[in-house]
């Protein structure tokens, strides 16, 4: 599990709306909620964590972007977004502008 945490960790990175949108359009973002920890998620799908994931899609902690999010993110298209690869999903969450 270290491993996996590790590995996650080199590839998290930042990304403008403009990069994800390939990824909204194939219907493979999922939006992490600001109180969850992205890498936390991340190993948890990764690992296949069933009572995790389903606990934090029950929650709404994990969701797939609304087309009311996408269309502000569309109007700002470089809002940024922490990311991690969890193939097939692009895992984002949105960085909030001081």
């Amino acid at each position: 599990m270290s491993d996996l945490r590790a590995e996650l960790t080199e590839i998290l990175d930042e990304a403008e709306w403009e990069w994800l949108i390939p990824h909204v359009q194939r219907d493979a973002v999922i939006l992490v909620a600001p109180d969850l920890n992205l890498l936390d998620v991340g190993v948890a799908i990764a690992s296949d964590n069933i009572t995790s994931v389903e606990q934090w899609i029950d929650q709404q902690l994990i969701t797939k972007p609304t087309t009311v999010q996408v269309g502000e993110w569309n109007g700002d298209r470089s809002k940024r977004f922490n990311t991690l690869i969890v193939q097939p999903y692009v895992l984002v969450k949105e960085i909030v502008s001081a």
